[in-house]
């Protein structure tokens, strides 16, 4: 399903990749585990079309991802970054424009849901209505979090999104992951996630 074939990229005279290669199947759940500075995020970013590899090919479905085809593969992905970057306004403003994102049109937002995920999440639903620059580091996470879960794509890419929880909500976050019927890819140094069965570790 997902398949990097022999990249490679260089950043400022630094090899970041050199012949990579990667295959996960569709449905696997994957920890990529590899020193800071190694690559990690930038592997995520590459499956996301904001960087490109000086030499190799990234597939998607059987499609190599370019500037034709992106816009299309990167409608199949949740991804939560490490630093959570939502725009600075009302919680529940954000969650509602996403939604109305030309490539989320055939989504609606399951308000039960979000309700039921902001509890599991220990957070209230007055949330919804405070600014996104009141948040603490752990509530963008998990609002980054549960906006993923509730796109319900397939590919899911989550970049040490447990990084800024205590260990309850780590746990939470971990187990809900584990069960999730999507491709996931994790990125985090948070042992609990090496500990799950369900996940394939890779390392370089």
């Amino acid at each position: 399903m997902i398949e990097f074939k022999d990249i490679s990229l260089l950043f400022d005279d630094k090899i970041i990749f050199k012949d990579f290669n990667l295959k996960i199947k569709r449905g696997e759940k994957v920890l990529l585990n590899a020193p800071s500075g190694s690559g990690k995020s930038t592997l995520f970013k590459l499956l996301l079309g904001f960087e490109r590899p000086q030499e190799g090919q990234i597939e998607l479905d059987g499609k190599n991802i370019s500037s034709k085809t992106i816009k299309e593969l990167r409608n199949k992905i949740a991804y939560v970054s490490q630093d959570v970057d939502i725009p600075n306004q009302k919680v529940d403003l954000v969650i509602e424009e996403i939604f109305d994102f030309h490539y989320n049109k055939n989504k609606e937002l399951d308000r039960k849901k979000l309700s039921e995920l902001l509890k599991f999440m220990n957070l209230s639903d007055e949330i919804l209505s405070k600014q996104v620059n009141e948040l603490s580091g752990g509530e963008r996470a998990r609002i980054g979090f549960i906006i993923a879960i509730l796109l319900d794509r397939p590919i899911l890419l989550l970049d040490e999104v447990t990084s800024a929880l205590d260990s309850e909500l780590k746990e939470k976050v971990v187990e809900l992951t584990s069960k999730l019927d999507k491709t996931v890819l994790v990125i985090s140094h948070d042992i609990l996630w090496s500990e799950q069965k369900q996940f394939r570790i890779v390392r370089w």
